[in-house]
């Protein structure tokens, strides 16, 4: 079994050192080009590109494999199957029909529910009870490839989009495995996905992770939870920036972004329904703190009557 691996973030990674661990033979990793990183904004290699350079694997990154070039590069590796997870670049359909035994994704959501980009976040944000990944047969179009199998797992109350991705990143790399075997058996068949309920997990931004205190605190502690660790949900106060990392509902009304109340059990700010109990702070020059830890150092700042978002 030759197989070509294709992924980018550390979602990917983890699928890529599951392969490795197994019998099967990858033969070489396409990944995409490096990035600019950090202050000094240095060409940074993907941690797809970084595990596949430790255990040298031949590591690809073309802008794109949408020219026969680079279609037959691929073509020339002779594999069997591509094993494709959190790459970020379109697939055409001649790529997809190189491989012997096709092309396969891991996909990080219960298709056909949240296709698209961030599924994970998506997932927690819009209160879903359940995620988990589902390994489909790739299709030209997007997420939209027959399901060969899933795994579930519950979304708890207390999860993040850090947390989720965390253990789905644990729970996909053996679904994998186990779809390879079923394949190479010839036991395994895939099911359509049902379109009518397929929904879109757009790609997040920085400008949604500004909080709108006069939505309902229900859907802004979902968000609070969905954007940790990125892009981090904000507000302003006094001029200042402040990141809002952790959040819980509470009782209490006013205008929205109003501070209610302030004890070391956290800030109380109204919301347009009902109000949120800031928990987790992060205010300019400083690191992540519980407001436990910054309410006696800034009280006046956290002033009851003062509005955050203006």
């Amino acid at each position: 079994m030759r197989i070509v691996f294709a992924g980018t973030p550390e979602f990917a990674a983890e699928h890529l050192q599951a392969l490795l661990d197994s019998p099967y033979q990858v033969v070489a990793v396409y990944t995409q080009p490096d990035r600019p990183a950090g202050r000094g904004q240095k060409l940074m290699p993907s941690p797809v590109k970084q595990l596949a350079s430790a255990h040298d694997i031949p590591v690809l990154q073309p802008p794109s494999l949408r020219n026969p070039e680079a279609q037959a590069e691929l073509a020339a590796l002779l594999p069997d199957l591509l094993v494709v997870v959190a790459y970020g670049l379109i697939l055409p359909q001649a790529v997809l029909d190189i491989p012997r035994l096709g092309c396969i994704n891991s996909h990080a959501s219960l298709l056909p529910r949240w296709r698209g980009a961030a599924p994970i976040q998506r997932a927690v944000q819009a209160g879903d009870r359940e995620s988990g990944v589902t390994v489909m047969r790739m299709e030209a179009g997007l997420d939209t490839g027959p399901m060969l199998l899933k795994v579930v797992t519950a979304i708890t109350a207390d999860d993040t989009g850090g947390s989720l991705h965390d253990r789905l990143a644990k729970m996909g790399p053996p679904a994998v495995i186990e779809a390879i075997a079923g394949l190479q058996a010839g036991t395994l068949e895939g099911e359509d996905q049902d379109d009518a309920l397929a929904t879109y997990a757009h790609k997040l931004n920085k400008d949604e992770a500004r909080i709108d205190w006069s939505r309902p605190a229900i859907e802004l502690e979902r968000l609070i939870r969905a954007f940790n660790p990125w892009p981090v949900c904000h507000s302003t106060l006094g001029g200042d920036s402040v990141k809002v990392l952790a959040a819980k509902l509470t009782t209490g009304q006013g205008s929205p972004g109003e501070i209610l109340g302030a004890s070391k059990d956290g800030l109380v700010v109204a919301c347009g329904e009902q109000a949120l109990c800031l928990t987790r702070l992060q205010v300019p020059g400083g690191k992540p703190l519980n407001f436990s830890d910054l309410f006696n150092s800034r009280r006046e700042q956290f002033a009851v009557g003062a509005v955050l978002g203006q």
